[in-house]
């Protein structure tokens, strides 16, 4: 074959090779700059590949702990709520048992209080036994039915576990995601043990049976009125602890995911400014290429070569 049928040959095919890669590096440097990334295979940069595939893997788990811190914060500040409402019904119970132990009521008056000492012990019952977000009984441990349970004569006995859920918050970090309810209601009444179910219903009862000394049933009751209170304050201190404690996990969590996010950047991120000044240099070079072959194409001497 002719060399010159060769050389032109070959000329062309250079060019056009040329050409069609830096139309490729035009293509790949617009594609960096429309998605943000460097890479778009790992074989562009095995070790920058890997560690965003470790850093992807970061942030998953991350999600998962992150969730579970919100849904404990939550189920905490619900609990506190509850907590708050018990307290101030079972502070309304000390009133109404302060009253009824003045002497100048009458057995039917204190029967009155009583009425309404039950109804109080009916709202603890209910409130005892809110449910959180995701549809658990906050004071009954780990169990999935409600925290007491009255039968028919109004009697409320803990149905839960012996202990509260705890949760993983990542790096080895836990909390304890509730408080049982013998821990919110129960304490210690001249020795005995009751909780505030119990102890309301007891005095409402009491009241009741006008056949009974109401008055001084009603005064002996003070100082465990004063311990279940007491042992509310210790409760919501435990829950307002544990809450802050998730709030600087939480803090924790999200320094974490930006370090991750700029490492991300680092590896396979892309620095505009950089890349689009190699956009442009690449298109005028792809450009000059262009017009060069389209004039040395058209030279005589090339032509009759």
């Amino acid at each position: 074959m002719d060399s010159s049928i060769n050389s032109t040959a070959g000329f062309y095919q250079r060019s056009v090779d040329q050409m069609a890669g830096l139309r490729r590096n035009a293509e790949g440097l617009q594609a960096q700059i429309s998605t943000g990334e460097r890479l778009s295979a790992a074989s562009d940069d095995p070790v920058a590949a890997a560690s965003l595939r470790r850093l992807s893997r970061m942030d998953r788990l991350a999600e998962v702990d992150s969730a579970n811190a919100a849904r404990a914060s939550s189920d905490l500040q619900l609990a506190d709520g509850a907590l708050q409402t018990i307290a101030n019904d079972f502070a309304r119970a000390r009133e109404l048992a302060v009253y009824a132990g003045t002497g100048s009521l009458s057995p039917d008056q204190r029967a009155i209080v009583g009425v309404e000492l039950a109804a109080i012990q009916e709202s603890l019952l209910g409130t005892i036994n809110i449910r959180g977000i995701g549809g658990n009984a906050l004071f009954a441990g780990q169990g999935d039915g409600p925290a007491y349970v009255a039968d028919a004569a109004g009697n409320a006995a803990y149905t839960g576990t012996g202990a509260a859920s705890t949760l993983a918050l990542g790096e080895g970090l836990t909390v304890t995601a509730g408080i049982t309810g013998p821990e919110a209601l129960g304490f210690a009444n001249g020795g005995v043990s009751t909780d505030m179910l119990a102890f309301i219903k007891g005095l409402a009862d009491t009241l009741q049976d006008t056949a009974l000394d109401g008055a001084a049933a009603a005064r002996a009751s003070l100082g465990g009125f004063d311990e279940g209170l007491e042992v509310l304050t210790r409760a919501q201190t435990a829950i307002g602890v544990r809450v802050a404690w998730i709030e600087t996990v939480q803090v924790r969590h999200a320094d974490n995911s930006e370090a991750r996010a700029q490492e991300a950047t680092s590896q396979g991120g892309v620095d505009l400014a950089t890349t689009i000044s190699n956009l442009q240099q690449t298109l005028t070079v792809l450009e000059a290429s262009q017009a060069g072959f389209v004039r040395i194409g058209q030279l005589s001497l090339f032509n009759s070569i």
